[in-house]
């Protein structure tokens, strides 16, 4: 097995791995049954009825002077997979999985000369210099074809997308037709970006979409097109239908409560197996309770979306659009947002507002851990010693603060993995620098500035509490001072030097 034939059976829904340990086995493909129908064998090619774009995630941004230009050698660290009817509805898709923006000339504005050697010498940044290419320079199929090599088919696409956009501003939300505006989702558009068109709220879209009866259809991976009934509820959406696949499995026993889970997205820096794991454990739990479980993830490389892991599969972005939807139309009693990591976390207060109801940690746990300024404010009501801090809410305050702790200073962005944007500063110029890339990496909560502390010792406490009682702990201390993430520190445990009235006051804070 190879990541290409991994990505190969969640694309097709062919159970690779299981039929080739069967094959070693010594059977034969004629007696095997496929999994995914329950009445055919594997000994057929698997015929498709939607498109699979496969897009990779890189995470270069974190990596000073890094060689940006792709080549042989592989510089991903992960990947999406967006599932549509059409080619552009699955690109899109498949591109706001990566980076939550569709095919949209968003960012700096790249000039003519910059784009020219993006498309000639590709780097991680090619889709988004194309849609500028597109969108804002107006060069034509020829040209970007003459310089990019990329085939005029694709191109051709990307143009249809323009189309859209160009229809959607001689319109307005009020007067846009019924079928420009299916039009739009069937070419993959989102409801936010359909609002940036308009500039409106997507909530508005979303009910001027539902007002003229555009809703999305669900539909099978069942590997057969449709020419025999699945077993599986492998499913996707897609507004290129007029109903829904029937999902005739397990799942229809109506007695059950129905709960969603969500995954974790992408691989990145900071988030890979781990919160995939979370998510498939708290999956077989909640079957052992009797529950109907449906998994909402994209990433073609977990377990969680293997089909059988859970009554449902919604190979679906992780999107407030996309997970809303799925809830209400499910009507489910709850989900779960706390086990697939920063991804679901970003959009858990949106959910909340909508008035799903959230399982496990509460939305104010979430927000009150995620959101620098009230984990600061908490750490203060309670009396607990930190280093000095402000929201940098305006220049005068920032300089003054500056001046009052001196450098160096650490600005710290909010809903946030892996220390994104992240950084010790220790003058002006590197500080203005790191509030506009934290103001672009987390644009809609607040940054934190703190006086860095230089020379401190850095300890780690993981802790399980049940009824608000502390049940266990472990103290793990860092080899390197302060400064370090801790993904990248070497931790020892138990810790060396922590003496014992220091674990003390740390089991107190902790409590």
């Amino acid at each position: 097995m190879s990541r290409s034939s991994a990505l190969a059976s969640k694309a097709t829904g062919y159970p690779i791995a299981s039929v080739a340990a069967q094959l070693c086995l010594g059977e034969k493909l004629y007696d095997i049954t496929n999994v995914v129908t329950g009445n055919t064998t594997a000994n057929f090619e698997p015929s498709l009825d939607y498109v699979v774009v496969k897009v990779p995630r890189w995470d270069t941004l974190k990596f000073r002077g890094v060689n940006r230009h792709l080549g042989s050698a592989m510089k991903s660290v992960g990947e999406v997979m967006g599932i549509g009817r059409t080619f552009e509805e699955a690109f899109q898709k498949s591109l706001r999985m990566v980076n939550g923006f569709g095919f949209e000339a968003y960012g700096d504005v790249p000039t003519r000369e910059e784009i020219l050697d993006e498309l000639k010498y590709p780097t991680d940044d090619r889709s988004r210099v194309l849609a500028h290419a597109i969108l804002n320079q107006n060069m034509n199929i020829e040209d970007i074809h003459t310089h990019s090599k990329i085939d005029k088919w694709f191109l051709s696409k990307c143009f249809r997308i323009k189309d859209i956009y160009e229809q959607l501003n001689i319109s307005s939300l009020d007067n846009i037709s019924v079928d420009v505006l299916r039009c739009a989702k069937q070419r993959g558009f989102s409801d936010k970006q359909i609002a940036k068109q308009f500039k409106c709220q997507e909530d508005d879209v979303r009910n001027r979409r539902e007002t003229l009866h555009i809703q999305c259809c669900m539909k099978q991976i069942d590997t057969l097109a449709g020419e025999y009934m699945s077993q599986t509820n492998y499913l996707y959406s897609t507004y290129m239908g007029d109903a829904d696949d029937i999902c005739n499995t397990k799942s229809n026993d109506f007695s059950k409560k129905k709960i969603v889970i969500l995954g974790s997205g992408k691989y990145r820096i900071g988030s890979s197996v781990e919160f995939d794991y979370c998510s498939v454990k708290c999956t077989q739990y909640l079957r052992e309770q009797g529950f109907e479980t449906i998994m909402i993830n994209y990433n073609p490389e977990t377990m969680s979306t293997d089909f059988d892991n859970s009554d449902k599969l919604y190979f679906e972005e992780l999107s407030f659009e996309s997970v809303y939807s799925i809830y209400m139309r499910e009507k489910a009693y709850g989900i779960v947002i706390s086990m697939g990591g920063q991804e679901p976390n970003n959009i858990a207060t949106r959910l909340h507002a909508a008035g799903l109801n959230v399982l496990g940690t509460s939305v104010c746990s979430i927000d009150s851990c995620e959101d620098r300024f009230k984990y600061s404010s908490m750490l203060d009501r309670l009396h607990i010693n930190q280093p000095q801090w402000i929201a940098a809410s305006s220049p005068d305050e920032i300089q003054t603060f500056v001046e009052r702790v001196h450098y160096p200073i650490l600005v710290r962005p909010s809903y946030v993995l892996s220390g994104a944007a992240m950084q010790i500063v220790h003058n002006e110029e590197k500080l203005n620098q790191c509030l506009t890339l934290a103001n672009m990496v987390s644009p809609d909560h607040p940054i934190v500035l703190t006086s860095f502390m230089e020379n401190a010792r850095e300890v780690d406490v993981d802790a399980v509490a049940h009824n608000g009682e502390l049940v266990c702990y472990a103290i793990s201390e860092h080899v390197e001072n302060a400064g370090v993430h801790s993904g990248d520190a070497t931790l020892v445990l138990p810790s060396y030097s922590i003496t014992d009235k220091q674990k003390e006051n740390m089991i107190d804070i902790i409590q």
